[in-house]
Order: structure tokens, then sequence, then C-alpha cells
């Protein structure tokens, strides 16, 4: 092959030894000189387009989060574990009675809102299990109530303040407080399409009485129960709910006490309990058995025997009937000749007849 002319040799030439000598002073400088860029914080927020760029990665790093290599350095975490904890949302926040109503006053762990049906339910609710007295002693609910927080309170602190001393006074301590209804979604007295009932809103309590630790049972709508105890009951908790409703009430509360804290106008209280006193004792429908020793019953004809001693042995009475009293004798010859020469009476003059229209009109009248 002819060899190129001079001048392209030297042109030639001359780029050769300018590469070379760039290559060797790039050679020449230390790589640690190259500044490079800061490792991504943890808690930067995410790129823009990091999802789409994803299926676009090497095959060595394809799919791998940014962090996966750090949480696989971690011991004792799950790959992925760091963006849940991230991601969680955060806790609830306890309302201001939530926080008042502590272990030391009443258990009552709180459960989940209750969403309908309809307007049933309610938010911060519990499940009073039983309230704490101040010597730690618990007073059972029989069975336990959901309600309100607020409602759970009220009901704590009227066992705590109210009902307490009362049992003392009766010579043992309260064991349990009955509950006869609390949570149910329905209408007022149970009547279908009535407006809505505080229960319905988790808003009251249905009680029937509490239980000593001796046994006995004070139950409040029962008319042998000391009036005084019943009475200071009445004033308790009409001071603690805005809504008592008892015996004579309606015929819906006959046998038990319904409290709620429904909300009305101007504070508005309802406080509807009739303390009733003991019913009269009723004759048995039965007459009792005959006892033995009793003096024999006097019969029809002793009685009539009775009265007719009675009568003969009245004064002017001769005892005798009027059969077997002697006939009247005839009147003497001068009452007859005196008949004779006396006018007759009169005869009386005949009634008098009414006519036909008489009578037709005295019908009418009638």
């Amino acid at each position: 092959m002819a060899a190129p002319p001079a001048a392209a040799r030297s042109r030639d030439g001359g780029q050769a030894q300018t590469r070379a000598a760039t290559e060797s002073a790039v050679r020449r400088v230390p790589m640690a000189a190259v500044p490079l860029p800061q490792p991504r914080p943890d808690t930067a927020p995410p790129r823009a387009g990091a999802k789409a760029a994803a299926p676009a990665d090497s095959a060595d790093g394809a799919g791998k989060p940014p962090n996966a290599e750090k949480e696989a350095r971690e011991p004792g975490k799950e790959p992925g574990e760091a963006n849940r904890e991230a991601k969680a949302p955060p806790a609830p926040q306890l309302s201001a009675c939530r926080q008042a109503l502590t272990e030391e006053i009443a258990i009552a762990p709180s459960i989940p809102p209750i969403k309908g049906p309809g307007a049933c339910g309610g938010d911060d609710l519990v499940r009073l299990e039983a309230v704490v007295l101040p010597d730690k002693r618990r007073v059972a609910l029989t069975p336990a109530a959901t309600m309100r927080c607020t409602m759970a309170t009220a009901v704590a602190n009227w066992v705590r303040s109210d009902l307490v001393p009362l049992a003392a006074r009766l010579g043992s301590p309260i064991a349990a407080l009955d509950n006869y209804d609390s949570y149910q979604c329905r209408g007022r007295n149970n009547i279908a399409g009535a407006q809505m009932s505080e229960h319905g809103r988790a808003n009251a309590l249905d009680v029937r009485g509490f239980k000593l630790a001796d046994g006995r049972m004070i139950e409040l709508t029962d008319r042998t129960q000391p009036r005084d105890l019943r009475e200071t009951v009445l004033h308790s908790v009409c001071t603690y709910f805005t809504t008592v409703l008892g015996p004579d009430s309606d015929w819906y509360h006959e046998d038990h006490i319904h409290l709620d804290l429904a909300e009305r106008r101007s504070n508005y209280r309802i406080c509807q309990w009739d303390v009733l006193d003991p019913l009269p004792k009723v004759a048995p429908l039965m007459p009792a058995v005959r006892p033995d020793d009793a003096p024999p019953r006097e019969t029809a004809e002793a009685d009539e025997a009775g009265k007719g001693e009675k009568a003969a042995a009245r004064p002017g009475s001769s005892g005798a009937t009027e059969a077997e009293k002697p006939k009247a004798e005839p009147a003497p010859s001068d009452a007859a000749e005196a008949d004779e020469t006396e006018p007759a009476a009169p005869a009386p003059p005949p009634p008098a007849v009414h006519s036909k229209g008489s009578k037709k009109k005295h019908k009418s009248r009638s």
C-alpha cells in the first residue's frame, strides 16, 4: 500500500499526540478528588416517577425499593416493615371523659363506635363492667352495660357517692347493680316507629335494684321496701341524671327505673317516679276452713223459733197468731138501730171517663 503524503502524516500525527497527552493527564488525576452525591435520607419524600422508572432498572436492582438494602441489614425487621410503620395512621386522640374515667374509678374498656342502623349508635363508647370504690372493692354491673363515656361516668359517680353510704345504713356493703337494659337500637318504650329512645343512642340505663354483699336484693320499685329508702334513691338519681322515669310515669316503667342524660333546651329535666305505699291486704277469695272447736251454726228453723219466742215475750202481745185469734162477735142491737136512724153516707162519685182524644194526648206526653 502506498504511503500517505507528508502533509497528511503531519496532520494525523498531531491529533494522535493531543489525544495521548489528554489521556495521560486524566490518569494522573486521583479518583478521590471527583465529588460524589450524598446518599438520599430515609425521611426524604419519594421521587416523582420512581414507580414508573422501577421497571427500567437493571436486572440486578429491578423492583427493589431504595431502602431495601438498609432494611435487609437491620436485624429483627422484615422487608417493608419500616414503610408500614411510617404509613400507619396516628392513634385516635382520647376524649377528656375517657382520660378522666380511669381504672381507679371504673372498669370500662373502650369499644369501637357504633354506626346505625338508622340513627342508632354513638361515639366514645365504653363497656362498663364494674365501678371501683375508694377502698378498691368493685360493684359489678350484671350484665355489663354498653353506653357512652359520659353516661358511664355519671353511673360511677352515683354508685360511689350515694349508693355506698345508703347500703352501709342497711348493714351490708353493696356488691352489684342490676342492669335491666342499656344500649338497644329501638324506639321509645319498644314501640315500632316511635321517636328514637336514648337507649338507641347508648345514653341510657334501666335499673331494677342493687344487691348487697349478704345476698339481699333491694328492688327500687318494691312497695314492701322502706319508703324513706326509696325516696332517698329518688332524690339521688334526679340529681345525677336529666331523665328519671319510674312507677306512675307511664305503663312501661312499673318494674324498673329509667335513667338517661338526654339534652334538652334550657337544661330541662324530667323526674317522674311516684314512691308508692304498700297495697292493702285483701281478704282471700275462699273462706277459711271452720275450726273444730267453733260453736255450732244456727239453722234457719232455729232462727224462726227464736224470733217467735222473742215476739211472744214482748209486752202486750198474746203470742197467738192470726189464725189462732178469736173471731169478732156481731155488734149489739142498739148499734144496729143507730145505723138505721142515721143517714147513710153518700157513695163516692164514679171515676171520670176520659175520651179517646184525652188518652191519645196522655200517651203522647209519656
